[in-house]
């Protein structure tokens, strides 16, 4: 046993062996990178309201019809997607600092994109940059995971609960912004719907230079350095949270499955919802209340959720996220189209049966993951939860074309029933943590 040891810490450069010998390190850097993920994460939030708010408003403005409104999300969505598989690749090779600080640099980039093909009216380049601007977006969801990457079994959900919640600021500011944004768009020959993704733009650089110039030492790093290290030592796996454990398929399938169902109920309704809203007489400001409180429900109960996955288990909490997501499509569909209640209580249910599913399914995937091949999985997760974003937020404007907003919130609810099944199934055959 010692002689393993000793080739063990002679493998690593003596600062990050520093990390190794000291549990306190370890926590040290692990609050250091909560902070940091924290700071980018609020930037991050107002980055990606801008698409949610206006996009499907932006594009029914310059295509003159609603059959097509929902693009935009499908759109920045998929972009989303092949970003996921990026940033991915990126931290798994270069750590999570590089991985993170090029997703949302991307992603003001394209919002930069938006902006111009507006003001030149140009529907190949705002389409275009839509797909760009997904980076943002991908890169967000992306930045939960590095708080986990040094929390123990018992702090992973708490960690990504701390790193979502930490989007609500900028997530329920930017949807706020929209009128204020949008007379300072027209006051310098912008059109207004244009004029959240000026926020966006600005908001997602800054999320990347934060990430470029703190997030040191690499997380993921340290985490695959104490995988390797307690690996080559031989240590009980039982014993260490660090153990460079075998993959568990069958738990990453149960996380993707919970989150993929959770993103095509949410996509769907929420892409609609502006547009059924602009049909009904509401206003930009109206909109923006309803988008922002949605936006605010999925962030802002992350801290109990994250502490409710860990001591209720995964299980228990994918179940609350189904109910919570039926509940919600069945009171978009009967609620009067003049009612902001009603819609405010539908949107901020679908927001929190969205938080529900996304922190229990993350947990699944990290607790069935080994710090040597985890960024990289978790990219891979990430692609399938955008493309079936993609996928609602592309079918949403066509169902409501062909039937009604109504029609869509009751199919949508009816889908997330199919989480229930899943996972008693996957739970009785010991599939869940």
């Amino acid at each position: 046993m010692l002689s393993r040891e000793k080739e063990a810490m002679k493998s690593h450069p003596d600062w990050l062996q520093s990390y190794i010998d000291s549990p306190e390190k370890q926590q040290k850097l692990y609050r250091q990178t909560l902070l940091i993920v924290v700071i980018s994460q609020i930037f991050g939030g107002a980055g990606l309201a801008a698409g949610i708010t206006v996009g499907a408003l932006l594009a029914q403005d310059m295509l003159g019809t609603d059959s097509f409104a929902g693009v935009p999300t499908a759109l920045f969505t998929l972009g989303s997607a092949g970003a996921a598989l990026l940033v991915g690749r990126l931290s798994q090779r270069f750590g999570r600092r590089t991985g993170l600080a090029t997703g949302f640099l991307v992603g003001g980039a394209g919002a930069i994109g938006v902006i111009l093909a507006a003001i030149i009216h140009s529907i190949p380049l705002l389409f275009a940059s839509l797909f760009i601007y997904g980076a943002g977006t991908a890169t967000n969801l992306q930045a939960r995971y590095a708080g986990t990457d040094l929390a123990t079994s018992r702090q992973r959900a708490t960690a990504v609960s701390i790193a979502l919640v930490s989007t609500t600021v900028g997530a329920v500011a930017g949807p706020n912004l929209v009128d204020v944004m949008g007379r300072f768009a027209a006051s310098i020959n912008v059109p207004a719907l244009a004029g959240p993704f000026i926020l966006a733009a600005a908001a997602y650089i800054l999320a990347g230079l934060v990430l470029l110039a703190f997030l040191r030492p690499d997380p993921l790093f340290i985490a695959t350095a104490l995988a390797d290290y307690q690996k080559m030592k031989d240590v009980n796996p039982l014993e260490n949270d660090y153990k460079g454990m075998a993959i568990n398929k069958r738990g990453i399938v149960a996380g993707a499955t919970v989150m993929i169902l959770t993103q095509i109920v949410m996509v769907a309704i929420m892409t609609m919802t502006p547009v059924h809203m602009g049909h009904h007489g509401h206003g930009l400001s109206e909109v923006g209340m309803v988008i922002g409180i949605h936006v605010g429900a999925m962030y802002l109960p992350s801290l109990i959720t994250g502490v409710l996955v860990d001591r209720l288990g995964r299980t228990i909490m994918a179940i609350a996220s189904g109910i919570t997501l039926l509940s919600a499509g069945v009171l978009a569909a009967v609620a009067p189209a003049d009612s902001m209640l009603g819609l405010i209580i539908a949107l901020a249910l679908l927001g929190l049966g969205w938080n529900f599913g996304l922190i229990s399914g993350t947990a699944l995937i990290v607790d069935s993951t080994n710090a040597s091949t985890r960024a990289k999985t978790q990219g891979t997760v990430d692609v399938l939860i955008a493309l079936s974003g993609a996928s609602g937020g592309m079918l949403s404007g066509m169902v409501v074309a062909q039937t009604s907003y109504a029609t869509l919130s009751i199919v949508g609810g009816i889908l997330s029933l199919l989480l229930i099944p899943f996972v008693i199934r996957a739970h009785s055959k010991k599939m869940l943590g």
